[in-house]
C-alpha cells in the first residue's frame, strides 16, 4: 500500500510540473523530521507563475481529497509555504530560492528522482 504523503507528492509535483516549475526538487525526509514526509521545492519566474503554481497544487490536491492545513506567503509570492501535514511545498521567486537554499538546509534528507516518483502510478 502505498504511503499518503508519497501519494500527495506525487500528484503537487503532476500539478508544479503542468504548469512548468523550474527546478522541482522531492526531499524525503520523514527519516530526519517529524515535520512531514516530503519537502517539495519549486521556482516560478515571476509573481503570476508562483500564483499559478500554487493555485494548482491546491486545486489537484484538493479534487484527490487533501487540504491545506495552511498557505502562507501567497499575495507576496516571493515565497510561499503549503503546508498539507504529510508534505510541504515551498514555491519560490528565483532570488528567494537562492537566498533560503532550503536544499543545503535539509540535506539529510534523502533527493527523490521526481521522474521516478510521477512514473510509480
Amino acid at each position: 500500500m502505498e504511503r499518503i504523503g508519497k501519494k500527495m507528492a506525487r500528484i503537487a509535483c503532476e500539478a508544479l510540473e503542468e504548469k512548468k516549475a523550474q527546478e522541482l526538487r522531492v526531499i524525503d525526509i520523514e527519516s530526519v523530521s517529524t515535520l512531514a514526509d516530503y519537502f517539495i521545492i519549486a521556482s516560478g519566474s515571476n509573481v503570476n507563475q508562483v500564483q499559478a503554481l500554487v493555485d494548482n497544487v491546491d486545486e489537484m490536491l484538493g479534487r484527490a481529497g487533501y487540504e491545506p492545513k495552511q498557505i502562507e506567503g501567497y499575495h507576496g509570492a516571493s515565497w510561499v509555504l503549503m503546508d498539507y501535514g504529510d508534505i510541504v511545498v515551498h514555491v519560490f521567486d528565483e532570488e528567494n530560492r537562492l537566498f533560503y537554499d532550503l536544499e543545503r538546509i535539509w540535506r539529510d534528507g534523502k533527493l527523490v528522482d521526481v521522474k521516478e516518483l510521477c512514473d510509480e502510478k
